[in-house]
């Protein structure tokens, strides 16, 4: 992969959750490689390493062969299997099975509605598609209840979930797999770190000891690989070329530790009593468009603001010109609740964004978060009108009025085509758009009700009246 990386165009894994884990994986590889992960480097010294890095156009293959020949690699290694805990075959009373390892297969007494695997069926699994779904478990596994670990007589059974659970990550991707490899390096932000302090799992001398206390967050390898929940022992097919059966449970039982992954867009909320939870990431919502989070993409950090844009973008204004100008936003999300429900997995490519940045096109920038505020607030009026006039008709009030859920469906789809419309005319007011959008959206759904009953047609009049009266949405404090 880093030998041919100047030739390949994308990594083409088909689950998003773990190319998005193998990407922050890739960047620890590539600072290793390019001699990125330096502490002591400046901030100017450090663009320009990557500047002469991405000039030189592809990676230097006797640095390449230097990282990966002092490493082991093997899955199966009886000793130090790659990102496993070859402990767990004596710590843990039994495997966990490979239906629960493998996401989507039923397991335990769920039933089998859309999947022919069966406790009685459990079919092995290709080693490189087990190779992904070993990182989904690091990076995104449940909370709850897991296989029991006994360590000095102790057994527990209760696993935390992994640091990237219900989180959309935004990755630079560039037009070769060299250049969305240096430009997803996340750049040290720290105060002080000795060289040679930070170390992924594979370069430690021994698996991670669950009992001792956390190491620190380091930059760039524990940051991006250091953070996992869960400790995972996979059990190999004949040859090597399957995995049958996995074990899945706890790797540590401490707390969490605090530290900003620069994938992930953050929210504040200030006035929550509890400090640990003013700071919330931006979660994935399979039912979003990827555009509605401009605003948050684009805007410089702002200290009074309450969402914080991935701290990768802080480090792509320095980039050579014709990098920047083509570079685009991969967005890989992972729907999922806190604990245990996965609901779906997706993944989005934006265009060449980095010219709408507030730092190049202020004016741009302020022009996109306008119109997203704009469609976000037509839509939340939308909701308001919309069970108003479902409870004026049916008389009756219900939480889930069938006419929001229907025009909100409706609506986006059309909002999005009103916002890129919004972009080439900047003098048209965005509020008028948008309403006219919801009120579209509206009158659609209602159609048929308006037909029958004359006071639908007069309850979908009044909606629609006052989604033009509606006042434009709050600007956000400078």
């Amino acid at each position: 992969m880093f030998l041919d990386a100047h030739r390949i165009d994308d990594l083409a894994l088909p689950h998003p959750p773990a190319a998005s884990a193998l990407l922050r994986v890739a960047a620890v590889f590539t600072a290793r490689i390019t001699g990125l992960d330096d502490p002591e480097l400046t901030a100017s010294q450090w663009n320009a390493l990557r500047r002469r890095c991405l000039v030189r156009g592809r990676f230097d293959p006797d640095a390449v062969h230097a990282y990966f020949d002092q490493h082991g690699w093997d899955v199966f290694d009886p000793v130090r299997p790659w990102l496993q805990d070859p402990s767990l075959r004596t710590q843990c009373p039994h495997s966990t099975g490979i239906n629960v390892f493998v996401p989507g297969r039923p397991a335990g007494n769920n039933l089998a509605w859309f999947s022919p695997h069966s406790h009685h069926t459990a079919e092995p699994v290709p080693t490189a598609e087990a190779l992904q779904i070993l990182l989904i478990h690091h990076y995104y596994g449940r909370s709850g209840k897991g296989t029991p670990r006994t360590l000095d007589g102790a057994t527990s059974m209760k696993q935390t979930s992994g640091p990237l659970r219900s989180s959309v990550s935004f990755h630079p991707l560039g037009r070769t797999l060299h250049e969305t490899l240096l430009t997803g390096v996340p750049a040290f932000t720290g105060d002080e770190q000795p060289p040679g302090a930070d170390a992924c799992p594979w370069e430690e001398p021994a698996p991670p000891d669950p009992q001792a206390p956390p190491r620190p967050p380091t930059w760039p390898g524990r940051q991006l690989t250091g953070q996992n929940r869960h400790a995972i022992l996979l059990v190999p097919g004949q040859g090597g070329t399957t995995v049958t059966d996995a074990y899945i449970t706890w790797a540590t039982q401490q707390p969490k530790q605090i530290t900003t992954d620069p994938y992930l867009a953050y929210r504040f909320t200030p006035e929550r009593k509890n400090v640990a939870r003013r700071r919330t990431i931006h979660r994935a919502d399979a039912s979003r468009a990827w555009w509605r989070d401009l605003e948050t993409l684009l805007l410089a950090p702002d200290e009074h603001g309450t969402h914080r844009r991935p701290a990768i973008f802080d480090t792509l204004n320095d980039l050579p010109e014709p990098v920047r100008r083509s570079l685009r936003i991969r967005v890989h999300g992972f729907d999922q609740d806190g604990k245990a429900i996965d609901r779906q997995w997706y993944t989005a490519l934006t265009p060449p964004l980095l010219n709408w940045t507030q730092e190049h096109d202020p004016v741009k920038a302020q022009r996109i978060a306008e119109c997203c505020r704009e469609a976000e607030h037509a839509a939340h009026r939308l909701a308001t009108v919309a069970k108003q006039a479902w409870d004026t008709v049916a008389r009756s009030r219900t939480t889930q009025p069938p006419w929001a859920g229907k025009a909100l469906t409706r609506y986006w789809p059309r909002a999005e085509t009103v916002f890129w419309r919004l972009l080439d005319e900047p003098g048209t007011g965005a509020p008028t758009a948008f309403a006219a959008a919801a009120a579209a959206a509206l009158r659609e759904v209602t159609e048929a009700a308006r037909i029958r009953h004359p006071s639908a047609g007069r309850a979908v009049a009044h909606a629609v009246r006052d989604l033009y009266r509606q006042p434009s949405a709050p600007r956000k404090a400078a």
